[in-house]
C-alpha cells in the first residue's frame, strides 16, 4: 500500500511499531521492520553504548529501514543523534518535541524526523520547525495519555499540517488502518498490539495478564506520576491510589538512580521534567515521575505484575492473541484491502 509514510521511510506497508520503553527491544524491532512495518527501537531506557549496540544487532538482522526514539532533553542527546547518523538508522522519532536545531541537525543528515504529539497546536509547532512527519495520539493510547479521542483529535491535526500525519491510539487491525486513511492519516502506529505478539521479549506471565484483560481492567490514573497514564490496573496501581505515600517513596528512591544511569539524563532534569506534570504533585509523586520507566521495567522485563507499571492502550481489551509481527502486519493488511474492496463495491452499486 503506498502512501506518503511508505514513500517518506521508505518501508512497505503504511504501520509503524512505536518505540516502547522495555520492550520495543532489537528482536522486536527487527521484526517488525522485516515485516513491512517501521519498527522504532526505545532508547530512553538504554545507556548510549547500549544503544549503539542495539543499533547494530537490528542492522544485522534486517534490511529493511528502521528507527530511534529519543529524548530531546537527555544530557548526552547530541552524541545519541551524532551516532545514529553515523549508523545510518533512517528514522529519528521523541517523545518530547526536538528543538529547531535539532531537527535541522539530523535533516541535514538525511534522517527523517518524526515527533509524537498529542494535540493540534503541538503538531503545528513541530511542523513549522522543519518536522518531515507527526504521530499523534489520541487518549485510547497507552501511556501518558490526553483525553481527546483519536477520532476527534486525528483529523483536527491533518487539517492543520501539511506533512504526513501518523496515527496512534485505538489501533489494532486492517479496519482501523482503513479508518486513519479516511481520516486523512498516512499510516497508522501501535504499541499494545506489537507488544502482544511472539516476537516481543516480554514476560509470558506479562502478556497473559494483558490477554485477560477487559476493556474495563485498561484504566486512566495519575496516581503513578500526577499525570493521566493508561495502564493495567494492577495491585501497584490500587496500592498508589489507595495507600500511604511513604511506600511510593520508598520505591521511588531506590529506582530514581537507576534511571538516570540509563537514560543520560541528569538529577535537576528528572525533577524539573517531573515537576513541569503539575504543581500539585506530592515529593513521592515527583520521584516516581522520574523514573516511571523503572516501574515499567519491574514489570516487562522483570515479570513482576504485582510491582510494575503496565502501560495499555484501550485495544488491550480487545486483543487475544500473540501473533508474529509477519503474520500480525500481513494479516492487517489483508483486512483493510478486503475492507477497501467491500467500499468500492459499495460505491459501485450505488
Amino acid at each position: 500500500m503506498d502512501t506518503a509514510l511508505t514513500r517518506l521511510v521508505g518501508v512497505r506497508h503504511p504501520v509503524v511499531q512505536t518505540g516502547m520503553g522495555w520492550v520495543a527491544g532489537p528482536r522486536l524491532v527487527s521484526a517488525a521492520a522485516n515485516a513491512g512495518a517501521l519498527g522504532i527501537l526505545a532508547s530512553a531506557t538504554m545507556t548510549l553504548d547500549q544503544l549503539r549496540d542495539a543499533v547494530r544487532e537490528v542492522a544485522s538482522r534486517t534490511d529493511a529501514p528502521f528507527g530511534v526514539n529519543l529524548r530531546a532533553d537527555a544530557m548526552d542527546a547530541g552524541a545519541r543523534v551524532r551516532m545514529i547518523v553515523e549508523e545510518g538508522v533512517r528514522v529519528a522519532s521523541f517523545a518530547l518535541a526536538p528543538s529547531p536545531g535539532l531537527i535541522t541537525e539530523l535533516k541535514a543528515a538525511g534522517v527523517v524526523v518524526i515527533p509524537s504529539v498529542g494535540a493540534r497546536r503541538h503538531a503545528q509547532k513541530v511542523a513549522a520547525w522543519g518536522a518531515d512527519a507527526v504521530m499523534v495520539q489520541g487518549g485510547e493510547g497507552g501511556g501518558h495519555t490526553g483525553e481527546v479521542a483519536t477520532s476527534v483529535l486525528l483529523p483536527q491535526v491533518v487539517d492543520a499540517v501539511d506533512i504526513p500525519v501518523v496515527a496512534a491510539g485505538g489501533f489494532h487491525d486492517g479496519r482501523g488502518l482503513v479508518a486513519a486513511l479516511a481520516y486523512g492519516a498516512a499510516g497508522i502506529a501501535m504499541g499494545t498490539r506489537f507488544l502482544l505478539t511472539s516476537d516481543s521479549t516480554v514476560p509470558d506471565a506479562v502478556k497473559a495478564r494483558y490477554l485477560a484483560a477487559t476493556v474495563r481492567d485498561v484504566t486512566v490514573t495519575s496516581a503513578v506520576d500526577g499525570l493521566p497514564h493508561r495502564m493495567l490496573r494492577t495491585e501497584l496501581v490500587d496500592s498508589l491510589e489507595h495507600g500511604g505515600r511513604a511506600g511510593a517513596l520508598l520505591r521511588a528512591v531506590r529506582r530514581a538512580a537507576e534511571f538516570r544511569r540509563l537514560s543520560g539524563l541528569g538529577r535537576r532534569q528528572l525533577v524539573r521534567d517531573a515537576l513541569k506534570r503539575g504543581r500539585d504533585l506530592s515529593w513521592s509523586q515527583v520521584l516516581l515521575a522520574a523514573n516511571t520507566p523503572m516501574l515499567r521495567r519491574a514489570a516487562m522485563v522483570d515479570g513482576r505484575t504485582d510491582l510494575g507499571v503496565m502501560a495499555a492502550g484501550q485495544v488491550a481489551g480487545v486483543i487475544d492473541d500473540l501473533p508474529s509481527c509477519e503474520r500480525l502486519v500481513d494479516r492487517i493488511m489483508t483486512e483493510a484491502e478486503e475492507v477497501l474492496t467491500a467500499l468500492e463495491r459499495l460505491r459501485a452499486a450505488r
